[in-house]
């Protein structure tokens, strides 16, 4: 089907949504009840789930819209170290337990981001010199304070975020070059004994694709299975762009994690592009869902889908990455795009 006719046939299904009076962005009536992108995922023993912050809970119709559509929940700042222990050994959990609290209401599991990364750290924290004991024991208190505080209340942990450079060497961070590699298989022991329930992630962006920096992951995963280190799962952002290209290779890296007997999920998606958007990008677009969705499905262990929010509304491409956005399958109306039709259609939805 040409690009521009899907394009007219998602235009055609919102059309007849709005007639409908569905003028969130819901799908039709399925069986009596709306079917929602959840619904359709859990068909495939799947979830799709979504990124939220704590700021756009004031937005009724968007928390509308991410209490019905998704079954799962990531919390993108509120559970990070600065807002998680802004003072050494003083812990608030204000943000991230408003997310939990609401996920729990609309009977939604949440994936918990992120215990150990080199961004977002507060200044006491980063503006001093530590030796190794000292940094180690600020770590274990802080992974074990922060999992024991959510244990039972979490579907799983994004451990370590983003460990590697694009070379597939180790990234210089204040984890690594004071205590070597091995803070990787420490974290994840140490999240283990605070919560033996929770699935324990690694989790890092431009390794959707088989590359040095995937390589790297599969490497360091074969060696932590080896050597019996708690470890379930790798997250695979996917934050992509139009003029980078699609990564091609994307099913057969999911496979071979697999066959390490590891699950994995596509966790922070989104398909940004250079502004303005045109009906050519949004179509392109539509297809990359629509791959993403369709690769996940078509891997036993990858086990769901979390878009970075859901609306360009609430992005944070834009600030980022100036001159481009537009990467989310609602827009800034929280509407449906081709892409929401696109993930339908992979999920075998109508």
């Amino acid at each position: 089907m040409r690009k521009t006719t899907r394009l007219r046939l998602a235009g055609a299904v919102a059309a007849v949504l709005v007639a409908a009076g569905i003028a969130s962005g819901a799908p039709a009536q399925a069986h009596g009840r709306t079917a929602t992108l959840a619904d359709l995922a859990q068909r495939h023993g799947r979830y799709f789930g979504s990124a939220t912050d704590n700021p756009e809970l004031t937005d009724t119709a968007y928390t509308a819209l991410l209490g019905s559509e998704f079954d799962m929940i990531t919390p993108g700042n509120g559970m990070k170290w600065y807002a998680t222990e802004p003072q050494q050994g003083v812990f608030d959990w204000t943000n991230g337990d408003q997310i939990v609290d609401l996920a729990r209401k609309n009977h939604q599991k949440v994936r918990a981001h992120t215990l150990v990364w080199h961004s977002q750290l507060p200044s006491w924290l980063t503006d001093r010199e530590w030796t190794a004991d000292e940094l180690r024991a600020v770590l274990k208190k802080h992974i074990q304070t922060e999992v024991r505080h959510y244990r039972g209340k979490v579907y799983s942990w994004d451990v370590v975020n983003e460990a590697f450079n694009e070379d597939g060497t180790y990234r210089e961070t204040i984890w690594y070059k004071t205590l070597g590699p091995g803070y990787i298989a420490d974290a994840l022991r140490w999240a283990h004994q605070a919560d033996p329930h929770a699935k324990l992630y690694l989790n890092d962006y431009n390794i959707e694709a088989v590359g040095p920096k995937s390589d790297a992951y599969y490497g360091l995963a074969q060696e932590l299975k080896a050597r019996h280190v708690p470890l379930d799962g790798i997250g695979l952002q996917a934050h992509l762009a139009l003029q980078y290209g699609y990564p091609t290779t994307l099913q057969d890296n999911l496979r071979r994690f697999s066959a390490l007997g590891l699950d994995t999920a596509l966790t922070e998606v989104d398909v940004r592009m250079i502004l303005p958007a045109t009906e050519e990008k949004l179509a392109q677009q539509a297809d990359w869902y629509r791959d993403l969705t369709a690769a996940c499905l078509a891997v036993r262990r990858c086990v769901g889908i979390t878009i970075w929010d859901y609306t360009d509304k609430y992005s944070w491409i834009p600030a980022f990455f100036p001159g481009e956005g537009a990467a989310l399958p609602w827009d800034e109306q929280l509407q449906p795009k081709p892409a929401y039709f696109a993930i339908r259609e992979a999920l075998g939805g109508k």
